[in-house]
């Protein structure tokens, strides 16, 4: 017998809403069975009595019912009882109704005739929601964009529907993610983060559903997919218009019949997670273009979050850069250093192609070259772009009209790796190539120092011993 509270104590009861003696019955002998109690009504008129008399900790109401339709009942519910989760009951096969249910707010649908270990999850789930408070992870920032970002996430926390998460490159689609997941009542199972296209196609299937051992050549052991890794959690797919067409058709069944079948398997394995996906791609323009499969596009994209491009918050920015710089100087055990009011001027003028992720980029890399306290407008080294922003002063050592524009603008990025080559040979030149002391003369880690050795191809340079 499983007691979905963890304790002794009973939860609220559920509400069941249905017209079918049968299936209200099944309902209450599950939920009898994890010691949760419930009580049945058989019209929507009679759910709205209840609702006014009695708190309950869920509702499980039918679409059909004689005196309305349940979507009315959901949609009264998000606005009279907005902590109320809800889950529906859908006739075998009706996606559409499911999908309309989970727009207008319900939490979850099962589809008749009811399986019942998936309405003992749905149930588990649903009494296990509530806010979470302990995640390290948070949304920086107190402009009106950013405030209806957390609303947002806070909202489909809650629910069970796929949300669909566009924004920009660098923007910070993960991490809306990971806060979904971490919020919602799935937090304490896997988060799997999926780049869908980082996985060769050929790969795509057998990475994210698995396969037998010898369905194919070098299979020499049964393999977990990605999809499975995730159960009872979240499944977050990025870039998700990166998929290939056929996959996209397996994807979508998985999500509707919520199985799996393993390559080189006959039979399907049923699975439970939640489905978030990401894309810096226009994905309505994929699906005109015929680049993405509509049925899928809306499948997933149930609810939609539009994360804010840096530039669209600009009074965000020096809450970002004290964060920043905060976090890099203790991962590199100095003291947090300030920036000059030039590199302030600069900063703000400047507009962030790759927003928040490029900000994190810039102020490392100041970082590095940052002698003093004081980080100047020159350590910055923005990069130049077709849609910067006037700065207040030019670059020191430039005459006016000397800033770099057009096609000398491309040369920038060459330039600024030939910089920083340059003053990481200096300093390991000057410790006589070690490269812990090489780091410390460069206020970095060994690890970034490691990392930039190699970015930059510079194993090769250290003279061999003597």
């Amino acid at each position: 017998m499983s007691n979905v509270t963890g304790s002794h104590r009973l939860p609220q009861p559920v509400l069941i809403v249905d017209d079918e003696p049968d299936l209200c019955e099944l309902l209450g002998i599950t939920l009898q069975r994890m010691q949760v109690p419930s009580q049945a009504v058989h019209s929507l008129a009679a759910a709205k009595e209840a609702m006014a008399t009695t708190p309950f900790a869920l509702c499980l109401a039918d679409l059909r019912l004689p005196d309305g339709d349940g979507l009315d009942l959901v949609a009264w519910l998000q606005e009279r009882h907005p902590g109320l989760p809800v889950a529906v009951i859908t006739a075998h096969g009706n996606v559409e109704s499911a999908v309309r249910a989970l727009k207008l707010g319900a939490f979850d649908f099962l589809s008749k005739p009811l399986d019942v270990p998936n309405l003992r999850r749905v149930v588990s789930q649903a009494l296990r929601g509530g806010p979470r408070t302990t995640s390290s992870r948070s949304l920086l920032g107190t402009s009106a964009p950013m405030q209806t970002l957390r609303s947002l996430v806070a909202r489909v926390a809650r629910s069970q529907a796929p949300v669909h998460i566009a924004g920009e490159s660098g923007s910070g689609k993960e991490l809306v993610a990971r806060l979904i997941h971490d919020s919602g009542p799935r937090r304490d199972g896997p988060f799997v983060a999926v780049n869908c296209g980082a996985i060769p196609a050929e790969l795509l299937e057998s990475e994210l559903f698995g396969h037998k051992r010898g369905a194919f050549t070098g299979a020499v052991a049964d393999h977990k997919g990605l999809v499975q890794a995730a159960e009872g959690g979240t499944l977050f797919l990025d870039e998700v218009a990166d998929l290939p067409l056929h996959m996209q058709v397996k994807l979508l069944r998985v999500i509707q019949e919520r199985t799996l079948r393993p390559v080189g398997e006959t039979s399907e394995t049923p699975v439970d997670v939640r489905w978030l996906s990401a894309t810096h791609r226009d994905l309505a323009q994929a699906v005109a273009n015929s680049q993405f499969r509509e049925d899928l596009y809306y499948r997933i994209n149930v609810i939609e979050i539009r994360v804010p491009a840096l530039r669209e918050r600009p009074e965000d920015l020096p809450e970002l850069v004290e964060h920043v710089l905060a976090r890099l100087a203790g991962e590199q055990g100095r003291p947090v250093p300030s920036l000059s009011r030039e590199a302030q001027a600069r900063l703000a003028s400047y507009p962030f192609p790759g927003n928040v992720r490029e900000l994190e980029n810039i102020l490392e890399r100041a970082l590095a070259f940052s002698e003093g306290p004081t980080v100047t407008a020159d350590e910055l080294q923005l990069r130049a772009t077709a849609n910067a922003l006037p700065v207040a002063a030019p670059a020191a050592g430039l005459p006016p009209d000397a800033t770099p524009t057009g096609a000398s603008a491309g040369t920038m990025t060459n330039q600024l790796a030939d910089l920083e080559r340059t003053t990481i040979l200096q300093a390991l030149e000057k410790s006589r190539w070690n490269r812990t002391a090489a780091a410390q003369l460069l206020g970095l880690t060994f690890r970034q120092l490691r990392y930039r050795i190699a970015k930059l191809g510079l194993e090769d340079k250290e003279p061999p011993a003597p």
